[in-house]
């Protein structure tokens, strides 16, 4: 039925007068001769248009002949209007085209600080789409490496999601980003490649960071094994052969200390051989006595463009991490939040820091088979080891008296992945086909150890209201590591051993008519799964479909809707001795795009509903149970359901603005316990709203400076649990920071203060007969340094 359906519409699209497609191409550059990356290009009254990349080059496909105007825009540069003639089927390259600097900018010095770029309208070639944002049938947010630099943001820890509707940081050990969205965790992503392992993989660090990439719900053009909310993909710095190289120091509260650099260009001024060096060490404290991270980076990266139809990128990535006892910042309390200061801690200045080392390696391969196919393989190998241990407690009287606990917490992780795709353009008359078939395959194998156990100090316990430090090494628990970690992985009451082997193909064709107004997309994926998580194994063959579609109401104004699936393995079987089949859900989404004022600032707005079905609950027959207490069936289902609204770009030439809210309710709506029907789903705030807006000082004696100011703010929050009475146990969030920066000439200095309020503030739950919190510090500041060169 599915194929008749399929072809009943094929056909009807296919009766559209056949109408021949052109392209048109070329290069933007400055008066210098440099090439204008993100410069805008346009067909005057259509909804046809580009980019330029980091090399200045565009191309405009699925043209119909014809005469055009063709307009070429960039922010304090000149506008250019080029007419132009397709006949059927030409292929048009351009001479360069040359953008001066508009009148007003022509002084060297008033062009300082106008060049930062918070909006972007591509998605990377990691997310394989081929079309601008606005042109995508889905919710993509992308975070610029201008905004990180404005935030000084560190690391993906460091309140990163700010900068996107409904993302939600959720407090954890303190090694990985345990980010959620859309009421549901989200996998991380690096350059394209699914890297969300048990507690990881290790954040990354912002000095090897190009963008953060936001994709909303499920996307099946990526991966549909996982949570529904969506992911985030962290694209780091490659090779750029008009690479502006920089050098950069930090200095800030709790004793920070941070330098970074960023080199890059030819190599013996080959212009087919590129390289970039990423290189970072910080060192950093926290409000707390006794908690520190070290960490130092390494990221070489290297590209060869062996012909004019095939390219090779090779990127090496280190990250090394020293820190405080994990679970370190947890503060416990029998008598509610806040209940200690903010500077309150449980460590001993004694005990051995976490390590953390990981190695990365991306290999990508380009090939052009023709003008309009190209493919692409692609590798990556993740190592990632961990020594070191954990902090929590066994109890917590009325008193204040805890009982320290600590535990090791050694850990390897190794992912071997691999994707090979095709990408592809051909016309059937009116219509115009753009391909995506891809082979995804993937092995994750993850060992821990966490089984010995200690008490922390002699007497057992420890008065939070009274605390005294400073234990003798004797009194802190000593682990034994004689053995491998995949050995102690297994002295438990179970293996720590979690694991993943898939196998997943995936094929799309976007159909674009009306001379490209309108864009459905018709996909599926198709993925075989083998797991493997403390013993139980599970293995799955799941067929997702997707349907999307995207209407240009005008050149830059667009509708759209979609459809998805995600699923999620389950293990564990019926009483009757079935398999449990994977957890699936359905996302059906709405959404309005626009591009303002010359494209130079968009807002998304989007209306979604998730539906996650076969969730595992317990049995509702009590015969049953009372044979197997631990009876199951799969009857469970919860719904999400929201608003979200995304604005960034520079609203005018001197204030560039971020600004987004999300609604989110997620709430259980079948389950065989008819009391929490109705109930909400924990990892959610129901509102969220943030701001980032910069100021640039117009051109007087104070030109080259700006301010900066952000906000954020959450409603009715929870982030493991909620209230007896489905009411949040948090109170809201609120917190208010500002930056100052000059620039000269290639010269930054910024200064960034944050919680200007100096609130108390903090996330965390309910749990047993007390609470636990992390909290955030109170004012603080970062002063940074950046000489380009």
């Amino acid at each position: 039925m599915k194929t008749l359906y399929l072809s009943i519409l094929l056909t009807f699209i296919s009766c559209f007068e056949a109408m021949a497609q052109s392209s048109i191409e070329g290069q933007v550059q400055k008066s210098n001769g440099e090439p204008l990356a993100y410069a805008n290009v346009q067909l005057l009254n259509t909804p046809l248009g580009s980019v330029t990349d980091d090399s200045g080059n565009f191309i405009i496909q699925s043209v119909p002949q014809g005469s055009y105007i063709l307009r070429i825009s960039f922010i304090d540069f000149t506008p250019q209007a080029i007419a132009v003639e397709l006949s059927r089927d030409q292929k048009l390259k351009l001479n360069a085209i040359t953008l001066e600097p508009a009148s007003s900018s022509l002084n060297e010095v008033s062009v300082v600080g106008k060049s930062d770029n918070y909006l972007q309208k591509l998605p990377s070639s990691s997310l394989r789409l081929q079309e601008p944002l606005i042109r995508t049938a889905q919710n993509i947010q992308v975070i610029s490496d201008e905004l990180i630099q404005d935030q000084q943001s560190f690391d993906m820890l460091e309140t990163v999601t700010r900068n996107v509707s409904g993302a939600q940081m959720i407090e954890h050990w303190g090694t990985f980003a345990r980010i959620n969205m859309r009421g549901f965790k989200i996998p991380a992503f690096r350059n394209g490649f699914n890297v969300d392992v048990p507690w990881g993989p290790l954040s990354e660090d912002m000095a090897i960071v190009d963008r953060i990439e936001f994709v909303k719900g499920p996307a099946g053009f990526m991966l549909s094994s996982g949570e529904p909310g969506g992911l985030y993909n962290v694209v780091t710095k490659k090779p750029n052969l008009f690479q502006s190289n920089e050098a950069s120091f930090t200095l800030g509260s709790f004793n920070t200390l941070r330098g970074a650099i960023d080199l890059g260009g030819k190599v013996a001024n080959n212009d087919k051989l590129l390289y970039r060096m990423n290189a970072m060490a910080s060192t950093k404290g926290t409000q707390r006595a006794y908690d520190f991270t070290k960490r130092y980076t390494i990221a070489p990266s290297v590209s060869y463009q062996i012909n004019e139809t095939s390219k090779i990128t090779a990127s090496y990535i280190y990250q090394y991490m020293q820190m405080s006892l994990v679970g370190s910042a947890y503060v416990f309390s029998p008598n509610g939040f806040a209940d200690l200061p903010r500077d309150f801690t449980l460590a001993e200045p004694n005990i051995d820091p976490t390590i953390v080392d990981e190695h990365n390696l991306f290999i990508d391969f380009e090939h052009s088979i023709s003008d309009n196919w190209k493919l692409t393989a692609k590798l990556a190998y993740i190592l990632y080891g961990q020594e070191g241990s954990s902090l929590w407690v066994n109890s917590v009287a009325k008193n204040g008296d805890v009982v320290r606990t600590m535990s090791s917490f050694d850990a390897l992780n190794e992912s071997k992945l691999g994707q090979l795709f095709l990408t592809g353009e051909e016309s059937t008359g009116a219509i115009n086909h753009n391909f995506l078939i891809g082979l995804d395959l993937g092995q994750k194998d993850y060992f821990a150890d966490w089984w010995q156990t200690g008490i922390i100090g002699p007497e057992r316990t420890f008065n939070i209201y009274n605390p005294t430090y400073g234990l003798p090494a004797d009194q802190i628990p000593d682990f034994d590591r004689s053995q491998s970690i995949r050995k102690r992985a297994t002295s438990g009451s179970y293996p720590a051993i979690i694991g993943q082997q898939y196998a997943s193909f995936y094929a799309q064709d976007q159909l674009s008519i009306l001379e490209n107004k309108l864009k459905l997309t018709l996909a599926g994926r198709f993925t075989d799964y083998n797991g493997w998580s403390y013993g139980s194994t599970t293995h799955d063959q799941v067929f997702s479909p997707r349907v999307g579609l995207n209407y240009a109401v005008t050149p830059y104004t667009s509708v759209y809707g979609v459809f998805d699936q995600s699923f999620n393995p389950v293990s564990g079987a019926t009483v009757d001795g079935e398999a449990f089949v994977p957890v699936r859900a359905n996302n059906i989404e709405f959404g309005i795009k626009r591009n303002w004022f010359d494209e130079s600032w968009s807002t998304t707005l989007a209306a979604y509903q998730i539906t996650k079905q076969n969730m595992v609950v317990g049995h509702p027959d009590q015969e049953v149970l009372k044979e197997n207490p631990n009876a199951q069936i799969q009857l469970g289902e919860a719904v999400s359901k929201g608003i979200e609204f995304d604005a960034q770009g520079k609203i005018t030439d001197d204030i560039s603005l971020v600004f987004n809210y999300a609604f989110t309710n997620v709430e259980i709506t079948e389950d065989t316990n008819k009391e929490i029907i109705g109930t909400r789903v924990a990892g959610h705030a129901k509102h969220i709203t943030n701001a980032w807006i910069k100021y640039q000082l117009p051109t007087t004696s104070l030109n080259g400076f700006s301010i900066s100011l952000g906000s954020q703010y959450q409603n009715d929050r929870s982030s493991w649990n909620w209230g007896a009475d489905n009411q949040s146990l948090l109170p809201d969030y609120f917190r208010l920071d500002a930056a100052l920066a000059y620039e000269l000439k290639g010269l930054r200095v910024g200064l960034n203060v944050n919680n200007l309020l100096d609130e108390y503030l903090y996330s965390g739950s309910a749990y047993a007969d007390f609470y636990y919190w992390q909290a955030e510090p109170g004012i603080n500041f970062r002063l940074n340094l950046t000489q380009k060169f």
